[in-house]
């Protein structure tokens, strides 16, 4: 168990946090498909991207480590072999999601699998599409789960309708689309992150957005290049709120990918007065970088509704305990999605928040949650889950007596060295 205990100071320093984890497995994927040497710098080391890697060493592509340079030798689509085994994806549902798109134009049969919690999660959202390509994708008894066997081919380009905005259906979709027959167009309701149409561009693709639909040419030879991956804005996430709530604190994060379609986070921080500073911001590889300057003091409750879902998914733990020590009460809506990550993100935070004595109204498709100044400590469960593990680690630091954290190893799993990160900053 890791004791996180309550902070009598204000947070100072500055940091950088791991490549970021969606970026990552993009640059991954679109290196290993292309033709020729991609170099990709600042890859996170997380199990995550870790999975993506290992997926496609498994499938012949040529990766290894030079330093800090991860190196992959592509040759292009039909570089990929048949898998002699089983593809692991771990925990990693973007690894199981996108790699099912590029699986499903490859002309052999290969399995994906993972662990208990990823088999729970939904892939009817990327069987349907990619079956109505021309895949044929067998999910355990048919009930849409992992694992899934993919029998790829020829596939034929559609134009898909996506009833939810997910940024893992619209990329599997446009990597099957990479390799299909004529053009595939992509609509959601909301848009979701973009990283794969700049790193599918940046790689050679035609490609093309407008609005919230994105069409896709196949046939095109992808060629390699040179990959930076900026800092994880959902990793900055976490302490940007623990110095926003903590009074006096000054903290600094540097080299942040502050990608349009994912840093909803930051507007709702400001909504709830949150001070920060969006430092030399420039452009590296087609993604907006910046530094991130937090200045701590007193937040209010907000109402986060629907259309903040798309750009802010991934940091709806931490913001939920954002909203338990604000000033009144925060709601949030309109995102069932949460339900299905890798864990029912909802009722976790509403049963962990209610074991520090906030008041929580758990809804179907979020909560209501009713701010205090300071949390009372104790212990708390991560069911497994790597953000509700560095969320309640934020919320110990206001808690009285701290908190104790029953399984702080999976927070690994998107964020290695998350907790001596967050103490170096309580000692600073």
């Amino acid at each position: 168990m890791k004791t996180i205990g309550e902070v009598k100071l204000p947070l100072r320093g500055e940091l950088r946090v791991p490549g970021d984890k969606s970026i990552g497995h993009r640059a991954v994927i679109f290196a290993s498909v292309a033709r020729g040497r991609s170099r990709i710098f600042n890859l996170s080391t997380g199990e995550d991207n870790l999975r993506t890697v290992e997926a496609f060493k498994d499938l012949g592509v040529a990766i290894q480590r030079d330093g800090e340079v991860l190196c992959v030798d592509g040759k292009g689509w039909d570089g990929l072999c048949p898998p002699r085994r089983v593809i692991d994806c771990g925990n990693s549902g973007t690894t199981m999601r996108l790699l099912s798109g590029v699986l499903a134009g490859r002309p052999f049969v290969a399995t994906l699998d993972g662990d208990d919690s990823l088999k729970r999660r939904p892939m009817q959202r990327i069987i349907d599409p990619l079956g109505q390509m021309g895949a044929q994708i067998l999910s355990q008894n048919g009930k849409g789960l992992a694992p899934l066997e993919i029998h790829g081919g020829r596939l034929r380009g559609i134009h898909y309708v996506s009833p939810v905005a997910s940024a893992q259906v619209k990329s599997a979709v446009i990597l099957a689309g990479l390799q299909a027959e004529g053009t595939t167009v992509v609509e959601e309701p909301q848009q979701s992150r973009d990283h794969t149409e700049i790193m599918a561009r940046a790689f050679g693709a035609e490609i093309s957005v407008r609005g919230k639909s994105v069409s896709v040419t196949g046939g095109r030879v992808l060629s390699a290049r040179e990959v930076r991956v900026p800092g994880d804005f959902s990793s900055a996430a976490f302490f940007l709120v623990a110095a926003a709530v903590t009074p006096g604190s000054i903290v600094l994060v540097r080299e942040v990918g502050c990608n349009a379609t994912r840093n909803g986070v930051l507007e709702v921080l400001r909504r709830m007065g949150a001070s920060i500073e969006v430092l030399n911001l420039r452009e590296e590889g087609g993604e907006p970088v910046a530094d991130l300057r937090v200045i701590g003091g007193k937040l209010k409750g907000v109402e986060i509704g629907p259309e903040m879902v798309a750009r802010t998914i991934d940091e709806y733990p931490i913001l939920a305990v954002a909203g338990a020590l604000a000033e009144g009460v925060t709601t949030i809506a309109g995102a069932r999605e949460l339900r299905y990550k890798e864990s029912d993100r909802i009722a976790v935070m509403a049963g962990e928040l209610r074991k520090l004595g906030v008041q929580v109204e758990e809804r179907e498709d979020g909560m209501i949650i009713e701010g205090r100044g300071r949390l009372r400590g104790g212990p708390v469960k991560t069911y497994g889950d790597h953000r509700v593990a560095m969320a309640l680690a934020v919320a110990g630091l206001s808690a009285e007596g701290g908190v104790g954290i029953d399984d702080s190893a999976c927070a690994d799993i998107s964020f290695p060295g998350f907790f001596e990160l967050l103490e170096g900053l309580c000692r600073s």
